[in-house]
Parts: C-alpha cells; sequence; structure tokens
C-alpha cells in the first residue's frame, strides 16, 4: 500500500495498481460477508456495473468459504428501456462478471424494459425494503456520482429509494471513456438509480476507484466540503466505507 488516510469516518487507501486495490477490496468485503452470515441467515449485496469493478469481482471469486446459497445480490442502476440482455446493459454486465458466476441464493435485476418505468421503482423499492442492504460494493464517477446520483439529481435524504434520472453530458462521456459504448450518441439519456439513502444505508461500503480519469473525484471526495456537489462525499459519514484507490486515481493525495 502506497498510503492510507482517514477523512472523517472514510478510509482511503491507495495502491501501486488496481489489481492490488482489487484484491484489497475483494479481502475486506468478503470477510465482512463471512461476519454477516456467521450472525443471521442471508446476506443482502448491492453491486456496481462498471469496469471499474472488474479486479475487485474477480479477487471476490477467488475468496473461499463463503455460502454464496446465503446470499441475495442486487444491483444499482439501469438504462431505461434496456432488458438485462441486452450487451451494454448493466444487468448484463453484472450477470457476466458475478452475477452468473457465483451461486447466489436470489439475484433481482431492475427491470430496465418495464414499460412502466415508475412502477419498477417502485418494485424495487420495495424489494429493499423487505431484504435490508449489508453490503455496498461501489465506484465513483468522474463527477463524483455514485449510482446515477449525479451532482445535479443527488439528495443526502432522498425519500425514494430508486428514482428516474437524466444522464448529461459529463456522465455519457464517462461510458464512452469506459468503453462501454462507441460515442455519446450510442448512450441513453435516461436511467434508473438507486437513491443515496438506499446505498449509504448498507453496513458496509467497498469503494474501489482506479484509473487517472478519477483522480479529481477522489481527491474531491477527501478534500471537498461534504455536499450533494460532491455526492461521494456522503461516505465520510458513513461508520464502515472504505474507498481503495490505484496510484492514477489517488494520485493528487499522494
Amino acid at each position: 500500500m502506497l498510503k492510507k488516510i482517514i477523512k472523517d469516518k472514510l478510509t482511503v487507501k491507495i495502491f501501486e495498481n488496481r489489481a492490488l486495490a482489487g484484491q484489497d477490496a475483494a479481502r475486506d468485503g468478503a470477510n465482512a460477508i463471512r461476519e454477516l452470515l456467521a450472525k443471521q441467515e442471508w446476506v443482502n449485496i448491492i453491486f456496481a456495473a462498471a469496469p471499474s469493478q472488474n479486479d475487485t469481482l474477480a479477487a471476490l471469486f477467488q475468496e473461499p468459504d463463503i455460502d454464496w446459497t446465503r446470499c441475495r445480490a442486487f444491483h444499482m442502476d439501469e438504462y431505461v428501456g434496456f432488458p438485462k440482455e441486452k450487451k451494454e446493459s448493466f444487468g448484463n454486465y453484472l450477470y457476466e462478471h458475478v452475477f452468473g458466476k457465483l451461486p447466489f441464493g436470489e439475484v433481482h435485476y431492475v427491470g430496465g424494459d418495464n414499460p412502466d418505468p415508475e412502477a419498477e421503482c417502485q418494485r424495487y423499492g420495495e424489494l429493499l425494503t423487505k431484504y435490508p442492504t449489508d453490503i455496498v460494493f461501489l465506484g465513483i464517477g468522474e463527477n463524483a456520482h455514485i449510482a446515477f446520483n449525479d451532482p445535479w439529481v443527488a439528495d443526502f435524504n432522498d425519500p425514494k429509494k430508486v428514482k428516474l434520472v437524466p444522464l448529461d453530458e459529463m456522465c455519457r462521456n464517462q461510458q464512452v471513456h469506459d468503453g462501454c459504448f462507441a460515442t455519446i450518441d450510442d448512450v441513453p439519456t435516461h436511467a434508473f438509480t438507486l437513491t443515496i439513502p438506499s446505498l449509504t444505508a448498507a453496513k458496509v461500503m467497498i469503494c474501489t476507484v482506479p484509473a487517472a480519469t478519477k483522480a479529481e473525484a477522489v481527491y474531491n471526495t477527501v478534500k471537498a466540503d461534504i455536499t450533494v456537489d460532491v455526492p461521494a462525499t456522503i461516505m465520510r459519514l458513513h461508520d464502515n466505507a472504505t474507498m481503495y484507490c490505484d496510484a492514477d486515481s489517488g494520485a493528487k493525495l499522494l
């Protein structure tokens, strides 16, 4: 590890490369799952869908002694109008990288292709109420968003659990930078997102943030005031949140 920082309640670990950051995130996440499974029948886990999560998820598969059949899997956002089978959908990413590889007891997808998006928000929100979140594996965006809670729609006291949001140019461009779409014109303009209270309700937050494109967001998450203008700063108020960076994303903190 290159550096460890504690800011308010948030722990930040910076590693030499993204593989090491992902391995440490997976190790801490796996330990949290084991501890919870020792105390309760089920563990409810939310996963982000983004290339930033690749190393964490790959390392998570290697962790032993986890009864995945007692884990419920959820995901945190999806494009409106996208079925989970669509190549660019977040549901498809999660199926390929985690949901289809581990024997979860239950997997709950956001129905991106539900013809009634507001009804889908209600349905998924009810699932989150029924199965309170234990652990969330997340990243942050180039504008420091968490899920699709961009600064212009973020609400630390959001009354909703899931909502529909517009995606602006910066947010949509990130999907191009991540290699998920060829051009910004291909990126959808609206998405479902779990709200900030739905994410911070987790007992444990494991936030993996590699790559130089995230350096400004990582710096602001640690150094800025806690504000919806930098949505990820909310993690500094969480009792058990850790951010795992590589040398590129953590460059401004080194």
